[in-house]
């Protein structure tokens, strides 16, 4: 499970299209300073490649910088739907029904408290208890919803929120962590993801697979097995999405993935993180800090290798 914000989600991203990593926008000014070479990160997972699609100093910010960011109540609701999920399937079959997974809420909730404390904040102006109360009931309403698009006494899952990793030839380790994972007796994988946002509009399918395809590349490098189906469960609008890679897709993933992974090594050489303005911007965390809403980053904290001129120029993440 690699989550943004629902909101976000919501809007639609064009991060997994053939879009430039970054547009036309101005350069960011960066002194440099002499320093030895800058190693490129040394894995990526779908959230932060994502993130550099995006936005490259959004990237800087949460990987570099690790800047706080304040948790979300739509957010954390995905996160506790998530939960609730996954423990569903620890019952026998018969006994998945929508009540039990409702009962589940409560607890997970408590869970979730404990091993995040800060969630906690998102309701320390509801003494009454009154929004905390109705978030929950929304929580309820998507685990109800996910029993009118699968049935879960038909399935029993070969992994559930598991984590992968793998190195590519070049050396970067890819690894996320998959809601989700179906064997059919003839041995046929389904990668499932859960998402309590709405399907995204056809313009931006493309991009909502991106994810998927990632995990897809994933389980092919691990297991030399293309996986058969990859499906998107969206709780919040009631439907789902599929889609049934071939090997030819999950090697442009991998050609893509590359090509980020040399634009993040040279942009952390250079210190040069562009922002790169979007209907997004309204649901980021660090809008103080960014230039394009007047701000100004934080010191950059690496050595920086100076910049042969003053435009650095932008790669493509296309499908080659």
């Amino acid at each position: 499970m690699e989550s943004s914000s629902e909101s976000a989600e919501q809007a639609g991203s064009t991060v997994g299209g053939e879009e430039p990593v970054a547009g036309p926008v101005p350069v960011v000014a960066v002194p440099a300073v002499p320093a030895a070479s800058v190693s490129a990160p040394a894995s990526l997972s779908p959230s932060r490649a994502s993130d550099f699609m995006q936005c490259p100093l959004l990237y800087r910010f949460r990987v570099i910088d690790r800047l706080p960011e304040k948790p979300s109540e739509a957010a954390t609701r995905g996160t506790l739907v998530h939960a609730v999920l996954e423990r569903l399937f620890d019952a026998p079959a018969a006994e998945r029904t929508a009540p039990r997974a409702k009962s589940l809420i409560p607890g997970q909730w408590d869970r979730l408290r404990e091993s995040r404390p800060e969630v906690v904040e998102l309701f320390s102006d509801d003494p009454e208890g009154q929004r905390l109360a109705r978030w929950l009931g929304e929580a309820e309403q998507l685990v109800e919803r996910w029993f009118t698009l699968e049935d879960p006494t038909r399935l029993e899952p070969a992994e559930r929120e598991l984590f992968v990793e793998a190195e590519l030839e070049s050396g970067l380790r890819l690894r996320g962590i998959i809601d989700r994972v179906d064997v059919a007796p003839t041995g046929d994988v389904r990668i499932v993801d859960y998402k309590t946002g709405k399907a995204p509009r056809p313009e931006y399918a493309e991009g909502a697979l991106f994810q998927m395809k990632f995990y897809a590349l994933v389980v092919w490098r691990l297991k030399n097995v293309v996986p058969r189906r990859l499906q998107l469960v969206y709780l919040g609008s009631g439907d789902v999405l599929t889609y049934d890679p071939v090997l030819a897709d999950l090697e442009r993933v991998e050609r893509k993935l590359l090509a980020l992974w040399e634009a993040i090594r040279l942009a952390t050489e250079s210190g040069d993180w562009r922002p790169r303005p979007t209907k997004l911007c309204g649901w980021c965390d660090h809008q103080a800090r960014c230039p394009e809403f007047g701000g100004t980053p934080p010191p950059y904290p690496l050595p920086v290798r100076a910049a042969e001129s003053a435009v650095v120029e932008q790669g493509r993440m296309g499908p080659d």
